[in-house]
């Protein structure tokens, strides 16, 4: 294992995480990229720097006891298989899944953040929100929801995995060949997940608390804030984004 500073967010360093989990490290690390898309639960897990530091470790101290190639593989199918099981639950949930969208985490805003994805980048964001937190989690709920073709979704998802799971898995891999870049990694680590961490925290509970606020102003002035079937259809996707050719230069033409 290599030596870093102690970590300023122990739960969540990547190094602290893989050394706790001990012979199972390798079963966490995909546990956590499955639960990041499957399990609607992944907003503050350090997914990206995750896989990033496995694949360093991997190459410095082989602390998975496989080689890379099947560290990327199984990461990598872990990522394919919480996209499937994601797609599902919206699949077969529907709108009902957002019916109480302003509890928690699981906010309109989240959902309207994904939708928007899927507008300007159509069926393609499936690949893309693997590389961008929150989205992440809700592109392949949202890919249910709207009933984007499942076999359409899973080539996208399968090419999302591969080029994340496996892409980014490598690229720490290789890091280690430079050793520069790699102490550079593993001394940041902290500054890396707080600005992911952070970021991904402070937007989510702004929206949070921001929501709630306009609920209560809402019931003080005696309106009707209870979410009814009908205003959860509106956060459902029209099926026809799916076909929409990229929108790459945000002019909002397709």
């Amino acid at each position: 294992m290599l030596h870093a500073p102690t970590a300023l967010i122990p739960w969540l360093d990547p190094q602290t995480i893989i050394a706790a989990a001990g012979p199972w490290a390798l079963l966490v690390v995909c546990f956590i990229v499955f639960a990041e898309t499957g399990l609607l639960v992944g907003f503050l897990l350090p997914g990206d720097t995750l896989l990033i530091i496995a694949g360093l470790l991997t190459h410095t101290s082989n602390v998975f006891g496989v080689n890379i190639w099947v560290v990327t593989l199984l990461i990598a199918l872990s990522a394919f298989i919480g996209g499937e099981v994601g797609y599902y639950i919206g699949h077969k949930g529907g709108p009902a899944i957002f019916e109480r969208k302003e509890s928690g985490l699981f906010s309109r805003k989240n959902v309207e953040r994904t939708n928007a994805f899927f507008e300007r980048f159509g069926g393609i964001t499936v690949i893309l929100a693997r590389f961008v937190p929150i989205v992440r989690t809700f592109a392949p709920v949202a890919a249910g929801v709207g009933h984007m073709p499942w076999r359409r979704y899973t080539l996208y998802n399968l090419i999302g995995a591969m080029l994340w799971g496996f892409g980014l898995t490598m690229v720490g891999y290789l890091i280690a060949y430079i050793p520069w870049v790699r102490d550079l990694v593993v001394d940041y680590i902290d500054v890396i997940l707080l600005i992911a961490v952070g970021g991904t925290a402070a937007v989510t509970l702004w929206h949070y608390l921001t929501e709630r606020h306009k609920a209560k102003k809402a019931a003080a002035a005696g309106e009707d804030v209870v979410t009814d079937h009908r205003e959860a259809e509106e956060l459902a996707l029209d099926p026809e984004v799916f076909d929409r050719a990229p929108d790459l230069d945000g002019d909002g033409k397709h």
